[in-house]
This record gives C-alpha cells, sequence and structure tokens, in this order.
C-alpha cells in the first residue's frame, strides 16, 4: 500500500518533491546534513530518497559530495517552460498590440532568469531576446521584479551565487543598491530596467502572482518611446495581463 500523507497526498511523493525543491532554493547544490537540517526529514529517510533521485538521474552526487540537482530535470523544467510561455501568449500578444512593444515572460532558474515567451514589436528598432536566453536577476526588469517577491535573505544568496557584473554605467553593482531599488519596487508594485542591461533600452516589468514558479512579464523598447507617458498606459495593461496570466495558472 502506498505510503499516505496527513493530507491526500503521497507522503514520499511530497518528501521528494521538498527535498528538490530545497537543493533549487540553495542554489543548486547542498549537502545531506544541510537538506538534514532545512528539511527536518530523518537523516536516513533523506539519504535513501537522494540514492533513488540519483539512480533516476534527478539528482546527482558531486566529488565534494555535495548533491545537485540532475540532468534529467533540465527535460522536465523546458517542457514546463514551454507550457508556461504558450499559455502566456494570448496576454503577450494583447500587450504588444496595445502598446506597440516588444512584450517577454520569463522564469527563475536557479540564480538566473531565463525568457520563455516573446511578442516582438511591430517597430523595425525594437528589442529583441532569444527566447531560452538566461541573464542576470540584478540588472533586467523581469529580474527584479521577481527578486522584489523573495525574501532579502534569499536576494543575498542568489546574487551573491551568480555575480553581479555592470554591463552599463547605469546597472546595479552592489547588494544594498539592488535591496533600495527592490524595497522601491515593491511600494509600486513593479520594476523598471533602467538601461540597466542596453543603453538606449528601457523596461517596465511586472511579476505573476502566485505563480507555482518565480515569473514576471515585461515591455521594453528604446527610451525614445517607452517614457513617462508610455508608463502611464503600460503599468495598468502589464497589471491585468499578470492577474490573467496567474488565473489561468491557477484554474
Amino acid at each position: 500500500m502506498a505510503e499516505r500523507a496527513a493530507g491526500s497526498g503521497v507522503q514520499s511523493v511530497e518528501r521528494v518533491f521538498e527535498l528538490l525543491e530545497r537543493i533549487a532554493d540553495a542554489g543548486g547544490a547542498v549537502t545531506l546534513s544541510e537538506l538534514a537540517a532545512s528539511a527536518e526529514l530523518p537523516l536516513p529517510t533523506i539519504h535513501r530518497l537522494l540514492r533513488t533521485l540519483v539512480g533516476l538521474g534527478y539528482a546527482r552526487q558531486l566529488p565534494n559530495r555535495r548533491y545537485a540537482l540532475g540532468p534529467k530535470l533540465i527535460r522536465l523544467g523546458e517542457g514546463a517552460n514551454q507550457q508556461l510561455g504558450a499559455l502566456a501568449m494570448p496576454q503577450l500578444k494583447s500587450l504588444a498590440d496595445k502598446l506597440g512593444e516588444t512584450s517577454n515572460m520569463a522564469v527563475l532558474d536557479a540564480d538566473m532568469v531565463v525568457y520563455i515567451a516573446q511578442v516582438p514589436s511591430r517597430h523595425s528598432m525594437r528589442m529583441f531576446t532569444e527566447v531560452g536566453r538566461r541573464v542576470h536577476t540584478h540588472d533586467t526588469g523581469v529580474g527584479k521584479a521577481i527578486l522584489a517577491q523573495l525574501p532579502d535573505e534569499q536576494v543575498r544568496g542568489i546574487v551573491g551565487r551568480a555575480g553581479m557584473p555592470t554591463p552599463t554605467g547605469r546597472s546595479l553593482g552592489s547588494t544594498e543598491a539592488l535591496l533600495a531599488d527592490l524595497g522601491r519596487i515593491r511600494e509600486r508594485g513593479y520594476s523598471v530596467d533602467e538601461q540597466e542591461q542596453e543603453l538606449g533600452v528601457r523596461c517596465f516589468a511586472m511579476a505573476v502572482p502566485n505563480a507555482p514558479t518565480p515569473a514576471a512579464v515585461s515591455v521594453s523598447g528604446p527610451i525614445s518611446r517607452v517614457d513617462e507617458a508610455f508608463a502611464e498606459r503600460a503599468v495598468p495593461l502589464l497589471r491585468a495581463a499578470v492577474e490573467e496570466i496567474s488565473a489561468e495558472l491557477n484554474r
């Protein structure tokens, strides 16, 4: 008979996914003792589950004996991202049609963000990011929108592991500057990439509420078109878009 949880789930399955999520939250690699301290499961149980995951390819043991996420999760993650991007496409298309600029959706992937869907602007001069591209969180609108949903300590861990390169003179180069900006984002409800990733490009982004994985939607374009007047139109439309995507995800 299958082992049952106190609720309606299978306890061993719930424990497996808890371990995978804790490995991901730790930046992708963690020791057995760290898992035991955070998961509050008996050490033999954790070890048994990890052996099973390693054998199936969903986890791997590194030479330093830390446990990391396994390569088989990549295929599952890519498939899930494609489905999430497809679900969001009607809202991205609506944003691009109404605002005339490129719309994107991205999700948090370990310590970076990855773009999973895009609808390009109709203008010849436009912002273009390849779907599948991985970028830092601290210098992108989608990245900062996602970070603003996380506790400061988790933000410190993410940028500490990934680093904080400064591709332009406007990029945030310190954790304290980033945390101050995240405070402003939390107050107003959206983030701004103010030429931080690429000079001449401005981006407005908003996190998808109650998403199963941290996600955000953005609209971006040249600063000559994406100005304060653009923001007044874009922010309400962004809010409506992320709320509709959230509703679809949780329907």
